[in-house]
């Protein structure tokens, strides 16, 4: 079972997310979501357990539990649907209208 681990303090890595859930089980592939631009924590992440009956159990205990002033977030991970999370989108044509309209013949007026 996947988990969605929410309001972790912002220093928390991913060995600590798997210290957090070795009680339940073996969790595997930690996943801490982090900012693109800066490299720092979300504060959220993901943690699969072997089974149900172990990711139950983890959020049964660990859903509301503060850790570090925060109360933690533990659900079951939904599945993404396709087209991803947004994002920023690729490089966009066109913008702006350019400059001022010209005037036409380029020489002088009589």
């Amino acid at each position: 079972m996947k988990l969605f681990v929410g309001n972790l303090p912002k220093e928390y890595t991913e060995d600590d997310l798997l210290q957090l859930l070795t009680e339940f089980g073996s969790p595997k592939n930690p996943k801490i979501i982090k900012d693109r631009d800066t490299g720092q924590s979300r504060g959220f992440g993901f943690v699969e357990l072997e089974s149900k009956e172990e990711g139950t159990a983890a959020i049964e205990k660990l859903n509301g539990k503060e850790i570090g002033g925060r109360a933690l977030t533990v659900s079951e991970a939904r599945e993404q649907s396709g087209g991803g999370g947004g994002g920023r989108g690729g490089p966009r044509g066109g913008g702006g209208r350019g400059g001022p309209p010209r005037r036409g013949g380029g020489g002088f007026r009589h």
